[in-house]
This record gives C-alpha cells, sequence and structure tokens, in this order.
C-alpha cells in the first residue's frame, strides 16, 4: 500500500482509537498522549512518521506556558470561584426571586437572568450550576415547579458561562484560531493577515449569548401560558416588600460594575484579556472583603480550586499537543481536508458535518477535549474555505455548550445530582435539560442563517 494511504489510515485509527480509550474510562490526558505515541511508533514501522518530530514538543510546551494570552485562564477561573465563595450568586438569586415571585415562571426567570450574570463576572460553569441548584432547586420544588422544567433550566442557565464572556473556552479557542488563520492566510499568499484576538470572540459572543438567554426566557413564558400548573408564581409577603429596592440595588451593582470594568475595558480597546483578568481577579477580592467574607482560609480555597481546575485544563492541552503532532504529520491534515471539501453543499455543508460531529462527540467528551482534538484537525480546512474565523469559534462555543447538558457525561447533570435532594430522581434531570437541549440547536441554527448576529459587533469595534 502506498506511505501516503497508510500514513492517513493510521492517523484515522487513531482518531477512533482515543474515543474507544476514553468511553472505557482512561484519563483523558493520558489517553491523548498514550495512543498517540503508541500509533507514532507504529507509524515509524511503516515508515510514515519520524520519530525526531517529537523534538518540537518541548517548545511547544514552553510556548503554552508562556502564552501572554492563555495567563487570561486561571486569573478569570480564580475570578470565578472568589466570587462563588463571596456568596453574590445566592444574593441575585434570593433577590430576583423576590423581583419577579409574583409571576408565572418568576422563579424560572429569576434562575435564567441570574446565570446570565453570573456567566458574564464569571464563567465558572460548576460553581453556578452547585449554587443555583442549592439555592434554586428547593425553593422552585416548594414552589409547585414541575421538577424537569427546574432542573432543566438550572442546569442550562448555568452552562452560558461556556459562552458568554469571559468563557475559558473563548480564550483557547481565539489562542488557537488565531495561530490557525494566519498559517492558512500565509499559505494563500495572504502575508498581512487580519490577526483574530480573543477579544474579537468576546465581541462576536456577547449577542449570540443574549439570543440563547431569549429562546431560554421565551421557553419558561410559554410553559407559564401553555402549562400554569409546571411553574406557579410564589407571591412575596408584603413585610418583604419594603426593602425590596435596596436589596436589588446592593445585589445587582456590585457584579455589573465588575462586568464593566472586564468585559468594557475588552472591548473598549483599554485592556488586554490577560490585562482585564487581573482586574476582575483583584475586584473579586474587594467585593468579598466588602463582604466581610475575604479571609485567609476562603483565599487558600480559591487558590487551590484554581490550581486544580487550570492543571487540569493544561494538562489536556498537552497531552492534545501530542496527538496534534502525530495525527498531522502521518497525513490527518490531508484525510481531513479531502473528506470536508468533496462534501456536496460546499463549506456550509463542511461546517455542518463538523458541528454535527462534535455535537455528538459532546455526549462523550468535555468541551476542552472536544476543542483541543478536533479545532486543530478541521479548523484549517475550513478557514481555507473561507469561513470566517469569528463566526467559527462562537458557533463552535455555542456547540460545545450543549456538551455540559447530553448524557451520559454531561457535567452540568453531575453537579446538579450532587446536590439535588435525594428524592428526585436523575431521569427528571436527564429528561429536563431536552428542550433546552433543543434550543440550542436552534440558537446554531439561527447563527447559521444570520452570520450577522456573530461578526456584527467585531466588526463595529474594530472600525
Amino acid at each position: 500500500m502506498d506511505p501516503v494511504h497508510i500514513g492517513e489510515l493510521l492517523a484515522g485509527l487513531m482518531f477512533f482509537g482515543i474515543i474507544g480509550f476514553l468511553l472505557l474510562g482512561f484519563p483523558v490526558a493520558f489517553t491523548l498522549s498514550g495512543v498517540s505515541l503508541g500509533f507514532g511508533l507504529v507509524g515509524m514501522y511503516f515508515g510514515v512518521f519520524d520519530p525526531s518530530n517529537f523534538g518540537s514538543l518541548p517548545n511547544r510546551y514552553i510556548g503554552f506556558m508562556t502564552n501572554e494570552v492563555l495567563v487570561a485562564v486561571p486569573l478569570f477561573i480564580f475570578m470565578g470561584v472568589m466570587l462563588e465563595r463571596s456568596q453574590i450568586a445566592e444574593q441575585l438569586l434570593l433577590t430576583m426571586g423576590k423581583l419577579f415571585g409574583n409571576l408565572r415562571g418568576g422563579l424560572g426567570i429569576s434562575v435564567i437572568l441570574v446565570g446570565a450574570m453570573l456567566a458574564a463576572s464569571t464563567g465558572v460553569v460548576g460553581a453556578t450550576v452547585v449554587t443555583m441548584g442549592l439555592i434554586s432547586l428547593p425553593a422552585m420544588l416548594r414552589a409547585g415547579y414541575d421538577p424537569k422544567l427546574a432542573t432543566g433550566v438550572i442546569c442550562s442557565s448555568g452552562t452560558l458561562g461556556q459562552i458568554i464572556p469571559p468563557s475559558t473556552v473563548l480564550i483557547f479557542m481565539g489562542d488557537m484560531l488565531s495561530g490557525i488563520n494566519s498559517q492558512v492566510q500565509m499559505a494563500k499568499g495572504n502575508f498581512a493577515p487580519v490577526p483574530v484576538s480573543v477579544g474579537d470572540l468576546f465581541a462576536g459572543a456577547l449577542l449570540p449569548g443574549v439570543v440563547l438567554v431569549l429562546l431560554y426566557l421565551a421557553y419558561v413564558v410559554f410553559k407559564a401560558i401553555t402549562d400554569p400548573a409546571s411553574c406557579p408564581a410564589t407571591p412575596v409577603p408584603e413585610e418583604e416588600k419594603k426593602d425590596l429596592g435596596r436589596e436589588i440595588l446592593v445585589a445587582l451593582v456590585p457584579p455589573l460594575l465588575l462586568i464593566l470594568a472586564v468585559l468594557g475595558s475588552i472591548l473598549g480597546g483599554i485592556a488586554t484579556p490577560t490585562e482585564a483578568a487581573s482586574v476582575g481577579a483583584v475586584g473579586a477580592m474587594i467585593l468579598a472583603a466588602l463582604r466581610w467574607r475575604l479571609s485567609f482560609q476562603i483565599l487558600r480555597e480559591t487558590v487551590i480550586s484554581t490550581a486544580t481546575i487550570t492543571s487540569m485544563v493544561f494538562v489536556i492541552l498537552l497531552g492534545a499537543s501530542v496527538f496534534s503532532v502525530v495525527f498531522r504529520l502521518m497525513g490527518g491534515d490531508n484525510l481531513v481536508h479531502e473528506f470536508l471539501a468533496n462534501l456536496p453543499g460546499g463549506t456550509m455543508m463542511a461546517v455542518a458535518v463538523v458541528m454535527a460531529i462534535m455535537f455528538v462527540l459532546g455526549f462523550i467528551l468535555d468541551t476542552f477535549e472536544i476543542i483541543f482534538i478536533v479545532i486543530p484537525i478541521t479548523a484549517p480546512v475550513l478557514l481555507a474555505l473561507d469561513v470566517d474565523p469569528v463566526w467559527l469559534g462562537v458557533i463552535v462555543g455555542v456547540n460545545l455548550q450543549t456538551s455540559f447538558l447530553t448524557p451520559p457525561f454531561g457535567f452540568a447533570l453531575f453537579y446538579l445530582r450532587g446536590v439535588a435532594p435525594a428524592d428526585l430522581p436523575t431521569s427528571a434531570i436527564y429528561k429536563g435539560i431536552i428542550p433546552f437541549v433543543l434550543l440550542q440547536v436552534v440558537a446554531i441554527a439561527i447563527l447559521f442563517a444570520f452570520p450577522g448576529i456573530v461578526t456584527w459587533l467585531p466588526r463595529l469595534i474594530a472600525g
């Protein structure tokens, strides 16, 4: 057999081999690197892979560690964990519940709005889902909410941090697409390509995030009209209404100021994402201090949690680097290019197929695992077909938000199951997210039909 075809065959088998080992329960980072090394050895035997290519890995690792853009990741994680410890989410939920309590579906509306605000000020999905599950779920069940609706609202709202800036997923995506787009444009003879930045993805993701929030709100309103018993009103006692205005002011102003400081400085061109993340981290500590919640113990817990989450993500990234080197140099890039470029329907069909693959992978893999595996393989092909890199990054982010919601490995489902009452069946949680996964698909369809929703704001900011 032709060595080129042998290399492409091994590259394809390696991709499916990694999926298979992950399904068996092996750790992601070590599966990516271990299986890739194994196939690299097989490629050496057949003469389709040069082991000296592994010599590029140390430089790539050092590049990750010294990448100024990626420094924003631990800073944003720190900000999110610190805000969760300062009980801002708790106060927001209680206050918004009082504000909308007189409406049918009011608690559901409150959870969605608070989820959007926490996404824009923290971006940490696990902390958001757990906090809202501890506070809102018991209140919603006591009020007579359908358990499926209550759990679906909490899980979906908690995952908004995946797409609404500052999203750590968008930071990695922006960094990856920036390098890939530069390589693709230079290969096409454009030696002065328009740069793609994390700030561009943040700007592009704002309106799609609003679209998702509106879709969630519309669904709750629809349920309130068609099935009032599933989301009854929870009237607030008169004595609690007296100080409601002050409570709203105290609960809303601090996170809004933090959002303005972080996102406003990025979108306004005042600060880079890394600089804005450092402002956010300091701001989160100031808010915690103002609530008398800043102590050495809380700071220690926040630092440990930040280090744990950051280490997990970067170890996966290092493993994905081994996979990328072996896959690309054995001819996997050519295999993917031929497959996508020859699809009937042109560029949009190629994007749709990649989105469908990512959607299916979301049932079994985490968001970071998917982007570290799939983006390096497919993005060069799609960008070579003149797909807008900002649009691609945002639509991938919206798509992969569903990976937190889809069983069997939807992490938002696990987080909520861990804090939900023991008598609440797991089946209710799984059934509850189905309408919201369908809403995610609707959102993706909207972004396909109206790409300007993503590209308008970045172009406006760029002038």
